[in-house]
């Protein structure tokens, strides 16, 4: 049967995990490691399509499940031909679950074995969530890659509850591979779950591997563990994940947990970061972050980075941008969101470039130094 998303592996570090690939979709080809931008509600907030495309260079997107089923409706967006022609984006889309957000809502949901039964944060109505409702929603969408449907356990989280709630996933996944249907146009990856808890995340991997998804995802951790635990389960986790397929790292977005997972040998990873802080005044640079809304950058007139060939710092400068920042003009954010992607996305590629010279390990190191970071 032809799968809908394969990879294809060119080359891997000499000192690491670290792997330099395609993920070959039915919108596009996407060169590995990638950042994702999150565009939860069909858009990239303050973005347009063309200006990721041709400012950011963005190769793929994601949007919402939880979000898009409230508003406006996994049905409208089928009737409008899928989420590819609803929002204009001709590139690969990657949908997530909605766990992560119905999971969110500790005092709105109920899990069972059927599902999540849960509240709108919009108007209180009820709904459920069941591995085949997910699978429906997500095949309206038509995004290129889905989610299997998972519960992310909270950190800390005890043993039982997580063996518990890791097995569920399990079970919840192997009914969403019974309810995918549309498995020429559309991949489903499965959750690896386990918490901070090795044995459960082998056990995790293992299941899910038997029941051979297309690809694979980490969820559950960058849940707001130390940055010890967190790099402690990413580098035991990564390797238990198949060669041959994608491996992807769920909601992770700063540059050092970006490299940490690409030096770890995952492919993809995502996050709303770079445009939330811009709508904080929040720049990313080589040097490290700018928050350019406070006094000190008043009358500085040079970009926000130097370094950058993003149109943000091609055109503007910091005095601009606090300007814009202070007096709320939605300019600004846009100006900031526009950096802050393209920055990861270069991000991104330089660490391609790396991988491919054998030289991540060093690139890591300058890096951190750079940036202001402390290797841990």
């Amino acid at each position: 049967m032809k799968q809908a998303v394969t990879y294809e592996l060119l080359h891997k570090d000499a000192k690491t995990g670290a792997r330099r690939g395609v993920v070959h979709t039915p919108h596009g080809d996407i060169q590995t490691p990638v950042f994702m931008p999150v565009g939860t509600q069909a858009t990239v907030k303050s973005m347009t399509p063309e200006e990721l495309k041709e400012e950011v260079g963005a190769q793929i997107i994601l949007s919402n499940t939880y979000h898009l089923y409230l508003r406006p409706g996994d049905e409208l967006v089928k009737e409008a031909g899928g989420l590819h022609n609803f929002m204009r984006w001709d590139r690969p889309i990657l949908t997530d679950c909605g766990g992560f957000q119905v999971f969110s809502l500790s005092d709105l949901r109920k899990i069972t074995e059927e599902g999540v039964e849960f509240k709108s944060h919009l108007d209180g109505s009820k709904h459920l969530f069941t591995p085949e409702k997910v699978m429906q929603i997500q095949e309206n969408l038509g995004s290129d890659i889905m989610m299997s449907f998972d519960e992310c356990v909270e950190y800390p989280a005890s043993y039982d509850y997580t063996k518990q709630s890791m097995e569920r996933t399990t079970r919840w996944a192997k009914r969403c591979k019974e309810a995918h249907k549309t498995t020429e146009t559309q991949a489903l990856f499965g959750i690896i779950q386990g918490g901070f808890y090795e044995d459960l995340r082998k056990q995790s991997a293992e299941d899910l591997i038997a029941l051979d998804f297309p690809g694979y995802a980490i969820g559950g951790i960058s849940v707001g563990e130390p940055k010890e635990e967190f790099l402690k389960m990413l580098y035991y986790t990564a390797p238990l994940m198949p060669e041959g397929k994608p491996r992807y790292l769920m909601g992770v977005g700063t540059p050092d947990y970006l490299i940490e997972a690409a030096v770890a040998g995952i492919d993809m990873c995502d996050c709303v970061l770079p445009t939330r802080i811009a709508r904080n005044g929040t720049a990313m640079t080589w040097n490290g972050k700018v928050v350019v809304r406070n006094a000190t950058y008043e009358r500085d007139f040079t970009p926000l980075d130097p370094e950058c060939d993003c149109y943000t710092c091609r055109n503007y400068t910091r005095a601009y941008i606090r300007h814009l920042v202070k007096t709320q003009e939605i300019l600004g954010i846009r100006l900031l969101s526009i950096h802050n992607l393209r920055f990861l996305t270069k991000l991104m590629e330089r660490v391609r470039i790396e991988i491919e010279n054998d030289h991540l390990l060093e690139f890591r190191e300058e890096f951190y130094k750079k940036y202001g970071y402390t290797e841990e």
